[in-house]
């Protein structure tokens, strides 16, 4: 019933604007471009509707740039931003939706685990008055148990600590309306975490459920170490619970040295000690450690804030075919 009502809406919107913007980061992707597109270009060419693709080519050593100006000059429909270096996947994402002009923007991955056959699927929900349809993952293909793991943890941890409610068991993949994507471009923090913010800008937000595929080819280029980064700036731009953690740390370190002090001036007095045993004691197994902590996760904070006051540029463009 709905699906019919659905398409009495679509079909007359032919009136020139782009309806879709599809947003795809790329970094060394050069044997996923050509698959990956022809089956986007299938899923689109069953509705009569305008569209786009923007690859948003970030620091890319192989030849995928090459690739998909190939693509671009076959397909109008086909544009590229290449960025002047890696500024990284969240960027990328922000880059593309920028410089997008569809009434809805579709983002996803440009390894091929996101199948683009439920594009249509989240643009017929978004129908019903959602501003933004995220693709929550039943299950996860091609992907190492200890990624799964890291991953199950990290969401499950970020939805209790932070004071905004972000969807466990998605990624970036999704669909947002033209107003959400606006209000987007509008956030300008550099660490920037993408669905994190789409959920702190509200409205009226639903899900449909995949199955997420192995990539088409290569092997992932999300290394422990940039998921480690990912995870910080997922935590610290939406939660302030690591500075109640060394709060709360603090005044417990400093209760057990309290106790420790105690037991100290009574061996001091009492029983047999060391010279310097007591202060050594202390000093170094207590207080020191909770001062590095604390100063540590402070750094933390207080580096993400100097990036944003220096008001450098999110990121360069290189080429681009997109005209302002």
């Amino acid at each position: 019933m709905y699906l019919v009502q659905i398409k009495a809406i679509i079909l007359p919107q032919m009136d020139g604007k782009v309806q879709i913007s599809i947003v795809l980061p790329i970094y060394n992707e050069a044997m996923n471009i050509i698959p990956l597109y022809d089956r986007i270009k299938k899923t689109l060419s069953e509705r009569s509707l305008q569209t786009e693709l923007i690859y948003v080519i970030d620091g890319s050593t192989d030849q995928s740039l090459a690739v998909i100006e190939r693509l671009a000059a076959e397909d109008t429909a086909v544009k590229f931003i290449e960025l002047s270096r890696n500024f990284g996947h969240q960027i990328s994402i922000f880059a593309g939706i920028e410089k997008s002009v569809g009434q809805h923007v579709v983002v996803m991955d440009g390894d091929g685990q996101d199948p683009p056959e439920v594009i249509w699927e989240m643009y017929d929900k978004c129908q019903l008055d959602f501003d933004v349809v995220y693709a929550k993952r039943k299950k996860r293909d091609g992907e190492t148990w200890i990624k799964k793991w890291t991953a199950h943890t990290f969401y499950r941890l970020l939805q209790r600590i932070t004071k905004v409610s972000i969807p466990v068991d998605t990624g970036d993949f999704r669909i947002i309306s033209r107003r959400v994507a606006d209000i987007l471009c509008t956030l300008t923090e550099q660490n920037k975490f993408i669905r994190g913010q789409i959920s702190w800008i509200g409205f009226n937000q639903t899900f449909i459920e995949y199955d997420r595929e192995e990539r088409l080819a290569g092997s992932t280029k999300f290394s422990y170490r940039k998921m480690m980064s990912f995870a910080l700036d997922g935590i610290s731009g939406f939660s302030t619970w690591p500075l109640k953690i060394a709060t709360i740390g603090g005044f417990l370190v400093s209760f057990l040295a309290f106790l420790i002090i105690l037991y100290t001036v009574y061996q001091k007095m009492f029983g047999f000690t060391v010279p310097g045993w007591a202060s050594t004691n202390i000093a170094i197994l207590f207080i020191g450690g909770i001062q590095l902590v604390g100063i540590g996760i402070l750094g933390e904070y207080l580096g993400r804030v100097s990036d944003n006051v220096k008001n450098r540029p999110t990121y360069l463009i290189k080429k681009t075919n997109i005209k302002e």
